[in-house]
């Protein structure tokens, strides 16, 4: 078997020997490269991202499947999306090797279980409404792999990103992208590059599919969640933006009341003050 190209030895050598300034001026040289990786596959990152709205929009969910750094991404993804666009955590949810529940115990030795992924789709009442996207550097790990597969034999569509060409894992993918980030400054340490390109993809996916679903009006968050001041703060100075007859104070004062931006614009409306 060939060496995978996130196998390959580092470019960089005797990095114990090198100064500070020497070590971060290497590692900025490598993470200038994923960038570029991911503008070259963006027409595949395009097919994948509008298959997960059109599954959305049709009422199913989008799944990550993944193990060790980009599966906890992924986790951090879904966790941070219901607070930011105000929707439904069931919406963009994570199936992690050793469970999301035992993220801090990194139990990366479970990607190489091969049941767990489809038995935990199928406590979610996995469906064909639904699309699963498996993430996975090495573009063969085992937990992602054969999830991917189980699902391919229920007819659920399927997605990946990985970090090497021609891998099992976009066999059996629907809408696969393969982000070539090259070998990583320290040797197989895949939780840099391919771990920032996985990081930068989560995200694209997320915030592309909410701007879509009109979770997002101009370019600000009008739908998140109250959880702070500094979102109430945020939100408040928007809804001054967008109605410059009123007050700061009204604005914050509405917004706690009707829970919400739109909540209190709509409630504004209706009560004739704007």
């Amino acid at each position: 078997m060939a060496l995978r190209l996130t196998e390959q030895p580092s470019l960089h050598d005797h990095l114990e020997k090198k100064s500070v300034a020497e070590l971060i001026r290497e590692i900025n040289e490598e993470d200038k490269k994923v960038a570029l990786a991911i503008e070259a596959v963006l027409p595949d990152l395009e097919k994948l991202i509008s298959a997960i709205e059109n599954q959305i929009r049709g009422g199913g969910r989008m799944f990550y499947c993944g193990a060790g750094t980009g599966g906890k991404l992924a986790v951090l993804d879904t966790l941070e999306i219901p607070n930011t666009y105000g929707v439904s955590p069931e919406m963009f949810q994570c199936i992690l090797a050793g469970g999301v529940e035992n993220l801090v115990l990194d139990l990366e030795e479970m990607e190489d279980d091969i049941e767990e992924g489809w038995k935990l789709l199928e406590e979610k009442h996995i469906s064909p409404k639904d699309i699963v996207v498996g993430i996975s550097a090495s573009g063969n790990t085992p937990y992602v792999l054969s999830t991917l597969k189980a699902c391919r034999e229920h007819g659920i569509p399927t997605g990946s990103f990985v970090n090497n060409p021609d891998s099992p894992i976009s066999q059996y993918s629907d809408y696969p992208v393969e982000v070539i980030t090259g070998p990583e400054f320290i040797t197989g340490s895949t939780r840099m590059k391919s771990g920032t390109s996985q990081k930068l993809i989560c995200d694209m996916i997320s915030t592309t599919v909410m701007c879509r679903l009109g979770r997002v009006e101009g370019n600000r968050m009008v739908h998140a969640h109250l959880i702070n001041n500094k979102v109430v703060d945020r939100l408040t100075r928007t809804m001054v933006e967008r109605n410059p007859s009123l007050s700061y104070e009204v604005c914050e004062s509405a917004i706690k009341k009707y829970g919400g931006l739109t909540e209190a614009e709509k409630g504004l409306k209706e009560a004739r003050v704007i």
